[in-house]
């Protein structure tokens, strides 16, 4: 490993300097490095201005996309190149979360731009906040028609809701009528019988409010059956002559309907296994209000009843102890990663496990555990054990220290990081090939030693 290496860690370190900050930008096609920096929780207004007016709109593009940037700086790269409009109206998209909005000056920029992908970049935008979004409903174009119906339906008055339902677009009136196809036979029969022209209908079927008659069409015409009868208002009577269907989803749909019992479903054969990925049924997801009947789904023999009932937040503490020690995996999985309450030990138990998607995950959700993990698993044999020492606020620096001598880097990298090193050792950890970077990032490190590796690295001063 090289000092080069190490420096990108300089661009997440707290205590940074401007004048460290601002050599990092002379970096050749260190795009990454460049991420970092403006994923900052404070830029300092000399780097904010470089970032700004920096002549490649690659770096530009990183702070557009970056969702830890002052919202007000992103929106002034509205006042350099054009072609950075659009950067701005896209914005960034940050996975589970949404980004601050910008300043409203901006969104009136950016919804008259004479560029029409800014506009509608602009409506479609995530971040774009509803009282923004809330006038386009009414909007001369179509497609910000559109955008309002998707985006701040439940915001809009009653009168406007009914216009948008009457819309002379049939894309507009078709996004108003999947929010309220739930409860209206009428609205759902024209999203079926229009189905050729948009790409809801399994959302439709599963979700819209059915009649009687369309649901006896849509039975003898036999395709989609498992969304079908997924649906609640899809008639029970007709759903139990798929009891026996020879499509195991159709009959595992059929099982999870909410007029059976436990013995009606134990009757059906059905299959659920850890791997099979399922939504929550509509029927459960829409009643859990009622406290009961996510007893009732917590406590059944039914897998995908369970799963449904444990992303629910509203579900009681007894059942979300039940529910930590079911033996579906998924099911704890879903209430680990899903319900405000998850018991520590579980969130640990699947962290041990350490063979899933949600290792980083669970580490972030506020019930992780931290006390107490030192003495269990300073001397652990596996080296992501070992790790979780180190979250503990009781580690000592004694053991801070011997954990970032350890022979496996990953647990090398995670004590580089910590504040209870002495700052000989965070010095020392710059040339260790694996973990320089996390110990560049240590706000430990004095400003001299972050100069010093970038005289090293060759960057320019």
């Amino acid at each position: 490993m090289t000092a080069l290496d190490a420096v990108p860690g300089l661009a997440s370190n707290a205590a940074a300097p401007a004048s460290v900050l601002l050599r990092l930008l002379k970096l050749d096609h260190e795009w990454s490095t460049v991420t970092r920096l403006t994923w900052r929780a404070s830029v300092p207004d000399e780097v904010a201005e470089a970032l700004l007016s920096h002549p490649d709109r690659r770096i530009r593009s990183a702070l557009a996309e970056s969702a830890g940037a002052d919202p007000a700086l992103r929106a002034r790269l509205l006042d350099g190149p054009a072609s950075d409009a659009i950067l701005v109206a896209c914005g960034p998209n940050p996975y589970g979360t949404t980004a601050p909005p910008l300043p409203d000056h901006a969104y009136a920029r950016l919804l008259a731009h004479d560029n029409a992908n800014v506009r509608y970049e602009t409506a479609n935008a995530p971040s774009t906040p509803a009282h923004v979004l809330l006038p386009l409903a009414t909007h001369e174009d179509p497609f910000f028609r559109r955008a309002a119906c998707r985006r701040v339906w439940e915001e809009l008055a009653p009168e406007v809701r009914g216009a948008l339902l009457d819309d002379p677009d049939p894309e507009v009136r078709r996004q108003a009528a999947l929010h309220v196809m739930a409860d209206d036979e009428e609205r759902t029969a024209w999203l079926v019988e229009t189905r050729a022209e948009h790409l809801w209908l399994w959302d439709v079927l599963a979700h819209g409010r059915l009649g009687r008659g369309l649901a006896e069409r849509l039975l003898a015409e036999g395709t989609h059956l498992a969304q079908l009868v997924r649906n609640p208002t899809f008639p029970a009577d007709l759903a139990a002559t798929l009891a026996g269907h020879e499509d195991p989803a159709v009959r595992l749909a059929v099982s999870a309907r909410p007029e059976l019992t436990e013995e009606q479903r134990a009757a059906i054969d059905w299959k659920v296994s850890e791997e099979d990925r399922l939504e929550p049924l509509v029927w459960v997801w829409r009643g859990r209000a009622d406290t009961e009947l996510l007893r009732r789904c917590a406590r059944s023999a039914h897998t995908w009843l369970r799963r449904s009932a444990a992303v629910c937040a509203e579900l009681p503490d007894d059942c979300v102890e039940l529910l930590a020690d079911d033996e579906d995996f998924a099911v704890r999985l879903l209430l680990a990663e899903r319900h405000p309450k998850a018991p520590p030990e579980l969130l640990l138990d699947l962290y041990l496990r350490g063979t899933h998607r949600a290792v980083g995950m669970l580490t972030a959700r506020p019930g992780f555990p931290s006390a107490g993990l030192a003495e269990r698993f300073a001397d652990a044999a596996d080296p992501q054990e070992r790790a979780l020492a180190l979250r503990d606020p009781a580690a000592t620096p004694e053991l801070v220290e011997r954990l970032s001598r350890d022979p496996d880097g990953f647990v090398r990298q995670a004590a580089a990081f910590d504040r209870r090193l002495t700052v000989r050792r965070v010095v020392e950890l710059l040339e260790d090939p694996e973990v320089g970077f996390a110990a560049a990032a240590n706000p430990l490190l004095p400003v001299t030693e972050m100069t010093a590796l970038l005289d090293r690295a060759g960057v320019p001063a």
